[in-house]
């Protein structure tokens, strides 16, 4: 018996109700379950419960065994002193709060239909554990589960979001500019690109805008890219970059932390800072002109940056390739907009009372394809329905949070797992 068996059952009123006695044999009628507390101290807040003939308001607190009461020093903690029933599965001792007053306690009958499905489920070595279940679950149940895993999602994204804000000053345009670099590392490179950005204030950059070249020597200089080595193009950088390194008083980055193995050439992080360099170039109060017009069409244009001639016949310093465009492609251009820009709209409504605009990041979302990765394939497979980036964006939340946490009792489609 796990303890997040009997938190589920409480919650959920999965149980018999003339089963529900004290340890003392008083009948138990549970008028309110509570509400579940995700911080420090009892599980339940606020639950109504009668015994025997009287209607107690207060905490439920829920452990396997009674001795455990005592284990986690609850006995000496005033903070459970309002504690009116102790839920157990099994009662091993007499339990008191810190007032010397004794914690009725109830032993909780748990169905056995429910433990046995919640074993089969947590502990089979499926790719999801309801893979072979969940396309019994009704299309609209499902749905409304991945509205809220999207907002949940949105409002981790807001929390990192105000992170860069805190560290800006509330400097929204610095922070936009931080996360934007971060989006630019495509997951594999997102920590350095984000640890650059943090490196060389964007105004720095904003003094050197019209200037691609010198945009180009700040960026790969201080990612600690450029060396003394024959290429032409990489000295004239690297002597740019030695003047405003001592102009700025910058410090670089050490190149051991941008990863190259098994990227395609497209991706290296000397095209993702070209294609970069040329945003900045482009660009002038970037954030506040996505928030005047934040439309598909204009975003996906704005993103789509080609890079520098050089770039065009190389993907690192002093390696020639066929000459080709390095125009940023539309499905990176997405990935832009999903992990960067559209959660910054969302931050930005929410903060600042805009519904309208986070309905607008929203609508930007369903409007974008679903992303293209392994995981949303994986999904695909169980039959499930994955047009928009609104979709894959939930899929994604649920597996990390949920599938892969073995979180199945706190999600919507393992509850109803058990129940069917």
């Amino acid at each position: 018996m796990k303890e997040s068996i009997l938190h589920y059952v409480w919650q959920n009123k999965l149980f018999l109700p003339n089963q529900l006695k004290t340890a003392d044999g008083e009948n138990i009628e549970v008028i309110d379950v509570g509400k579940l507390n995700t911080d420090a101290g009892p599980d339940f807040f606020n639950a109504k419960i009668r015994i025997g003939d009287t209607l107690w308001a207060g905490n439920v607190e829920i452990h396997i065994r009674s001795s455990e009461w005592n284990k986690h020093g609850h006995q000496t903690d005033k903070a459970y002193n309002n504690v009116i029933l102790h839920v157990v599965s099994e009662i091993d001792a007499q339990v008191l709060k810190s007032d010397g007053k004794p914690v009725v306690q109830m032993k909780l009958p748990v169905p056995a239909d429910i433990e046995r499905k919640y074993n089969e489920l947590i502990n089979n070595a499926k790719w999801v554990s309801c893979e072979d279940k969940i396309n019994q679950i009704p299309a609209i149940f499902v749905k409304s589960w991945l509205n809220y895993l999207l907002t949940e999602r949105l409002e981790q994204k807001t929390a990192l979001i105000q992170t860069y804000l805190s560290q800006t000053t509330q400097h929204w345009e610095e922070a936009f500019y931080i996360a934007l670099a971060r989006s630019f590392g495509f997951g594999t490179n997102s920590q350095a690109f984000e640890q650059l950005a943090k490196s060389l204030p964007e105004g720095i950059l904003a003094k050197h805008k019209n200037d691609v070249f010198q945009l180009e020597a700040l960026l790969f200089g201080q990612a600690g890219l450029v060396e003394e080595l024959d290429d032409e193009y990489e000295q004239r950088l690297l002597r740019e970059y030695r003047f405003l390194q001592a102009k700025y008083n910058l410090k670089a980055l050490n190149a051991s932390q941008w990863k190259l193995l098994r990227l395609r050439p497209d991706n290296f992080p000397h095209i993702r800072l070209a294609q970069f360099a040329v945003l900045v170039h482009q660009s002038s109060k970037l954030l506040s002109k996505i928030i005047d017009n934040p439309q598909l069409d204009f975003l996906m244009t704005t993103f789509a940056c080609e890079t520098t001639d050089y770039w065009k016949t190389h993907y690192r310093f002093g390696v020639e390739s066929p000459e080709r465009s390095r125009k940023t492609g539309k499905q990176s251009v997405e990935s832009i907009l999903i992990n960067a820009v559209i959660p910054f709209l969302f931050c930005y409504g929410q903060l600042k009372g805009n519904e309208p605009l986070k309905e607008k990041a929203l609508s930007l979302l369903e409007q974008i394809p679903a992303e293209r990765n392994v995981i949303i394939s994986n999904w695909k497979n169980t039959g499930m329905k994955i047009e928009s980036a609104y979709d894959s964006q939930a899929f994604l939340q649920l597996k990390k949070m949920y599938c892969d946490e073995k979180k199945c009792l706190r999600c919507r489609i393992g509850h109803k797992v058990l129940t069917i």
